[in-house]
């Protein structure tokens, strides 16, 4: 019996492979080298969407298809596929909005001088997390022959 788990290493690798790939698309986007994007949540691919979608996969291939675990890994993803492509870029959005009326209401009055801005790459676009719900799939498909879960 294994020591460790393979369906969690699974979708460690595809969350890790997906932060990896942020690197890549800055790089070529910016034609600049941004390594803090490896730490940082928000642009695509959606490693929260590799993450659960390796997770629904690799327990199928483990557990089948057809069962409960698999089922429960299909929701999970789903919700979490959702919330990163809904509320956590409403919240993006809306810390945009915030950081320009501050900087607005900067110029007028000292008491908002001190304001640290918010953090505004928060969620996903509905494309960002389909790459990354795919991303995560095939790293799983791919991999899972591979290692044991």
């Amino acid at each position: 019996m294994a020591t460790w788990n393979g369906v969690l290493l699974i979708a460690l690798l595809a969350c890790g492979a997906a932060q990896v790939a942020k690197v890549l698309v800055s790089l070529v986007r910016d034609q600049q080298w941004h390594p803090k994007v490896l730490v940082q949540s928000g642009g695509m691919p959606s490693s929260h969407a590799a993450l659960v979608a390796a997770l629904a996969v690799a327990v199928g291939q483990a557990w089948g298809w057809n069962g409960p675990e698999f089922a429960i890994a299909v929701v999970v993803a789903l919700i979490v596929m959702y919330d990163a492509s809904g509320v956590r870029l409403a919240a993006s959005r809306h810390a945009r909005l915030l950081n320009q009326m501050v900087d607005t209401l900067r110029r007028e009055h000292a008491e908002f001088q001190d304001h640290n801005p918010l953090h505004e790459l928060l969620g996903h676009t509905p494309a960002q997390v389909l790459v990354g719900g795919l991303l995560g799939a095939t790293v799983a498909l791919l991999v899972t022959p591979w290692l044991p879960v």
